[in-house]
This record gives C-alpha cells, sequence and structure tokens, in this order.
C-alpha cells in the first residue's frame, strides 16, 4: 500500500512536469497541471501526517512528529484507563451478564451425554494430575495434623458426655438395651445343658448328682425368668438401674474430672502416636486408590452417577426457572465483586504491557496493524487534491479570465 500510494504520487509528478512543459502549445494541459499540482500537494501533506505518527518524516525531528514513540506511555495508560471505565464497569459487566442467560445456556449444554462425558473426562484428568503432583508424606502430614488438632488434643470426656446425655435422655439407647436382653434370653434358652454344667462344677463334691440336676434346673428357671421380666417389662428395675448408670456416666464425663481423665486414658491408649500415623497413611492411601481406581474406570458406580448428576444438574438448569436465575444472580454479584475489587489491576495489565514494550518496536507494531487504511488515507488525499486543484483552478480562471 506505501508502495501504491507513493507510486501514484509519481504519476502525478510525471503528469505535472509533462504538463507544465507542453500546456503553452497546448492551453487545455494547463487543467491537468493544475489537477496534478493539487494531487501532488494533497499526497504529501497525508504523507507527512501519517509518517508523523510513527517517526520522524526523513529522519527530521519536526515538533509534534513520531507521536507514537514518543506517546507510548501514555496511550497505554490512556488504553489501560478507557479500558477500566468502560469496559471494567459493574453495570456492564451485570448487564451483559443478565443478557447473555449463561446458566441456561451452561445447562443445555450440560444436559447432553456428551457433555457429561466430557466433563467426566476432564475431572478424571484433574484427579489424576492432582495426585500426581501431590506428595504424599505432605498429605499425610496434613491428615495428621488435622486428626491431632480436631480428633485427639480436644478432651474427648465432655462432648461424648453432652452427646451421650441427650441420647440417653431421648431414649435412643432403650433399642440397644432391648438388643441385648433378647441375646441374653436367645443364649439362656439355648444353653440349657451349660448352666446346668456350671452349677454342677461349683457345687460341693458331697452334692449328689440328682441335687446338682435338680438345682441348676431351677437356676436355668429362674435365669430365664428373670430375663424374660427384664425384656417384657419397660419399667423394670434393672432397666431402670441401666438408664440411671448411663446418665449419670454422661454427667461424669462432663464434669467429674475422674472420669474425664480416664476417658483421655483410654483415648491414648486407642489413638497413640503409632496408631495415628498408621490411621492417617491407611486412610489417605484408601482414598487415593479409591479415587484412582473410579476415575480409570468409565464404567465405574462413581463415573456413572458423576455423568448422572452433570445431566440432572443441566437438566434443572435448563427447566428450574429459580434455580438458573438465583445461578445468574450468584455469577453477576461474583463478576460485580470482581470487577470492583480486582479492575484497576486488570486494566493496570494493559499500561504495564505497553510501557514495557520498545517505543520503536510498538510504532511498528501498530502501524502493522492499521497502516493499510493509513495508505488509503494517503491515496484519497492525493485523488481529493487532484479535484481541489483542478476546481480551484477552474474556478479562477473562470473568474479572472
Amino acid at each position: 500500500m506505501k508502495t501504491l500510494a507513493t507510486g501514484l504520487l509519481g504519476v502525478l509528478a510525471v503528469v505535472f512536469v509533462a504538463a507544465f512543459a507542453l500546456q503553452d502549445s497546448y492551453p487545455w494541459l494547463q487543467y491537468v497541471r493544475a489537477a496534478a499540482e493539487g494531487g501532488m500537494v494533497g499526497a504529501l501533506a497525508d504523507w507527512f501526517a501519517v509518517t508523523a505518527l510513527f517517526k520522524h518524516p526523513m529522519g527530521v525531528p519536526i515538533p509534534h512528529t513520531a507521536i507514537i514513540p514518543r506517546k507510548k506511555d501514555q496511550i497505554g495508560e490512556s488504553l489501560g484507563q478507557f479500558v477500566e471505565e468502560n469496559f471494567l464497569s459493574e453495570d456492564v459487566v451485570v448487564a451483559k451478564l443478565d443478557s447473555a442467560r449463561i446458566a441456561q445456556k451452561a445447562g443445555a449444554w450440560l444436559a447432553k451425554p456428551a457433555s457429561a462425558e466430557r466433563v467426566a473426562t476432564e475431572g478424571a484428568a484433574l484427579i489424576r494430575g492432582l495426585f500426581a503432583v501431590l506428595d504424599d508424606d505432605a498429605v499425610q502430614g496434613v491428615i495428621e495434623s488435622m486428626a491431632r488438632k480436631h480428633l485427639l488434643d480436644p478432651p474427648w470426656g465432655p462432648p461424648v458426655g453432652g452427646i451421650a446425655e441427650r441420647i440417653f435422655a431421648e431414649g435412643h439407647h432403650h433399642r440397644l438395651v432391648d438388643l441385648l436382653v433378647d441375646r441374653a434370653a436367645d443364649w439362656v434358652d439355648a444353653n440349657y445343658a451349660v448352666v446346668t454344667r456350671v452349677v454342677a462344677q461349683r457345687s460341693p463334691t458331697w452334692v449328689p448328682r440328682l441335687v446338682d440336676g435338680v438345682v441348676g434346673d431351677r437356676v436355668h428357671a429362674e435365669f430365664s425368668k428373670f430375663i424374660r421380666a427384664v425384656q417384657n417389662d419397660p419399667r423394670h428395675d434393672v432397666r431402670l438401674a441401666i438408664d440411671k448408670y448411663l446418665r449419670d456416666l454422661a454427667q461424669d464425663l462432663q464434669h467429674r474430672p475422674e472420669t474425664i481423665a480416664k476417658a483421655e486414658e483410654i483415648k491414648e491408649q486407642l489413638l497413640d502416636d503409632p496408631r495415628v500415623r498408621d490411621l492417617t497413611a491407611r486412610t489417605w492411601v484408601t482414598i487415593k486408590q479409591a479415587l484412582l481406581d473410579a476415575v480409570n474406570d468409565p464404567a465405574s458406580d462413581l463415573t456413572t452417577n458423576f455423568k448422572a448428576i452433570i445431566r440432572d444438574f443441566g437438566s434443572r438448569l435448563t427447566h428450574d426457572a429459580e434455580l438458573s436465575g438465583r445461578m445468574n444472580r450468584w455469577l453477576a454479584d461474583g463478576a460485580s465483586y470482581f470487577v470492583r475489587t480486582y479492575r484497576r489491576e486488570i486494566a493496570g495489565v494493559i499500561s504495564e504491557t505497553v510501557g514495557r514494550w520498545d517505543a520503536e518496536e510498538t510504532s511498528r507494531k501498530i502501524e502493522l496493524q492499521v497502516g493499510k487504511d493509513l495508505q488509503f488515507i494517503r491515496i484519497n488525499g492525493t485523488v481529493v487534491g487532484s479535484l481541489a486543484g483542478l476546481l480551484i483552478f477552474t474556478l479562477a480562471t473562470a473568474v479572472f479570465g
């Protein structure tokens, strides 16, 4: 385009020289000369204007030329400010999100089986990549520290006692007592021989066998009768004694130092340091292996259920106006907060990036982007100048002869 614009100037210069040389012999060439003269003036003026944007014309440091290299930093700051004020505005962003109906579009996409498959595939790749970069020892250390902070360091007595007190007050333990009594009754019914044998073993050697048998039978009958009574009477003394014992235990776990200390001792015996480390290691290995097996198997329950959840969520977003409206409001609120908080930093990226550019390189990049249109300005200036020169000469000749 530069060659075309400059070539047009050269053509007009040749026309001007030829017309100027021959105009005395051919008076009509005066109009050609005037048009060529005006065209050259317009071409030279627009060449100067276009060139002055990017460099000094012919290397001469004329004031107010090479505008872009000199004003590069100011241009970057102005561009960043323009973007911040006109594009990173809460009103603009919210209005755009409202019109975009992102939740409905995302829901329509997620409801498709192929989309759910894509999300599952990308999620599996993310999980595999996450496990690849995670250090097992570091993760186990985090799990162990969390276990110590939330499980081992706090005393067990008061919280366990508080939970137990609510359970016992509401009678939830009665089912467990019923189960134990039923099992005891079943055992007694099924172990007559055991009861009679124990009685015989405990009786003196001088007692006749017949007496042992009678006593054993009596003991078994009374034992069975006692268990049946406990089993059938919700207000039996044994049941009431168990309730009282459990309520007292719940209170002691909360308020009695000796019982609290005993609970702490039991905790330390159950979960000493080696056991905690072993528990956290096995927990992490189990979770990691289970997830890897699930994501590596497209037919696993986890993958299948995840795809179904994705499709169901997409369908709900598409058809549930309340849910999609709530999602759109969340997106708008999140975008508003992000723009309100970070728009200066985002716009600053533009000015900082432009500020790091070399001045001449910046000028060249901009010229490559808009230079073609600027060369059209030179061509248009040549044409307009030619027409203006012809018109002016024609009017002057008509008026002044």
